[in-house]
């Protein structure tokens, strides 16, 4: 869309804008001292009736983390701070700085060296070059980065199929971080049996966040560890996944070959197989919940149009949502499925067609936000956290009960 065609401010219909207000992201979304912003598309809306099936509010979990770690909106930079966006030659784009090798990975990007702080050499680096070339060498090296998209079409996201059950269902959560335990901690409201396995080089990174988030999407599940360079531990992580019923990951396919792991073989024997990337199991890009959704489209825009971060890593949750969705569902003969959920996918879908507007801004009324439309004032929620009921397990507790429980011979 050329510059100066759309002038107003975008406010969607009056379900979007409520499903936003009610749950809580637009706190999160603008400048640190400015008013909060309605991000675009309906997203919120789509969660919340996500969420239903599950017994859920599915558009407040797009802001819960939040509610644990009090983060707040903080304009190009996110939430959680781990991702910045930034001008490029022809653009904007979304680079996060989240893992401990990323400062190092982000230095040979731009080919220099650097210490801690990556950003004084990227930012000047992605002013000379395009999103394409940024997307390219990101793919490379692995960074989590891209540019901002807006999509001319329509991603094609997976839909539903027949409802199947879950109750005493086996969980088998290979996942990290948010998107895949999110999905599993659904499936266990609905009355699955959630194993999280882990390996011993690796463990859920999400165990160094916030303790009460993490316990929260843990609790009353089991953990098992098992050492897939251990011959034994690789039968067991095999036989692990022949007696699932639903297995859950976030890895790109080659990881998983290196575990002796093959999803179509399982899908071949009836199981229900849950894959969640940032792009899609055919790229081999890769992207946090941040960095993601802005590369997506999902952002909000001041009255210039600088994009600025919507939500706290929100494609985390929207897909958590999305994938327990699907993974509730199953062929109507029976079999079994894959599941191939991009995390960008997801997020694109709910966004409008069109070039970039600026987003509308949430008024003060007396203490309170509220969202102002043609039809009504919409008044914005505080992220909020559910309570928690039971422990989450520590790391490994419950190898040897499960594996035994199975039949499976323990490492």
């Amino acid at each position: 869309m050329p510059p100066g065609e759309e002038q107003s401010s975008q406010v969607s219909g009056p379900e979007p804008v409520a499903a936003w207000a009610a749950s809580g992201v637009p706190l999160l979304c603008g400048r640190a001292g400015g008013p909060p912003l309605v991000p675009p598309g309906d997203a919120a809306a789509a969660a919340a009736r996500l969420g239903e099936p599950f017994g859920v509010d599915g558009g407040r979990l797009l802001s819960e983390r939040a509610a644990f770690t009090g983060h707040r909106r903080r304009g190009r930079t996110s939430a959680g701070g781990a991702c910045r966006l930034l001008p490029t030659a022809d653009g904007w784009a979304a680079v996060s700085c989240a893992r401990p090798d990323d400062p190092a990975l982000l230095g040979a990007l731009a080919g220099a060296e650097v210490d801690d702080d990556p950003w004084p050499v990227i930012v000047p680096w992605l002013r000379d070059h395009t999103g394409a070339e940024l997307a390219e060498r990101a793919e490379l090296l692995g960074v989590a980065a891209g540019p901002v998209e807006v999509r001319s079409a329509p991603p094609r996201v997976p839909r539903p199929l027949s409802p199947r059950p879950l109750d005493g269902a086996l969980v088998v959560d290979f996942s990290a971080l948010w998107a895949g335990p999110l999905c599993a901690h659904l499936l266990g409201l609905a009355g699955a049996r959630v194993v999280k396995v882990e390996v011993p080089a690796r463990p859920d990174g999400a165990r160094h966040g916030d303790a009460g988030f993490y316990r929260l999407l843990h609790a009353g599940h089991r953990s098992v560890v098992l050492d897939p360079a251990d011959p034994a531990g690789r039968r067991a992580m095999a036989a692990l996944v022949d007696a699932a019923d639903i297995v859950i990951e976030a890895s790109r396919p080659r990881a998983l070959a290196r575990f002796g792991l093959d999803a179509e073989a399982a899908v071949a024997a009836s199981t229900t197989w849950v894959s969640i990337t940032a792009h899609g199991r055919a790229s081999g890009r890769v992207g946090f919940g941040d960095d993601v959704a802005a590369a997506s489209g999902l952002v909000c825009r001041d009255a210039d149009r600088t994009p600025l971060f919507c939500g706290d890593a929100i494609a985390d949750p929207l897909t958590g949502l999305t994938a327990a969705s699907l993974a509730a569902t199953a062929p109507a003969g029976g079999g079994g499925v894959l599941w191939d959920i991009a995390m960008s996918d997801v997020v694109a879908a709910t966004l409008p067609p069109g070039g970039p507007v600026p987003s509308a801004e949430a008024v003060r009324h007396g203490d309170a936000w509220v969202i102002e439309t043609d039809v009504g004032a919409f008044p914005v929620a505080a992220p909020a956290r559910r309570e928690t009921s039971g422990t989450a397990p520590a790391m490994g507790h419950d190898t040897a009960e499960v594996l035994t429980a199975l039949g499976i011979p323990v490492p």
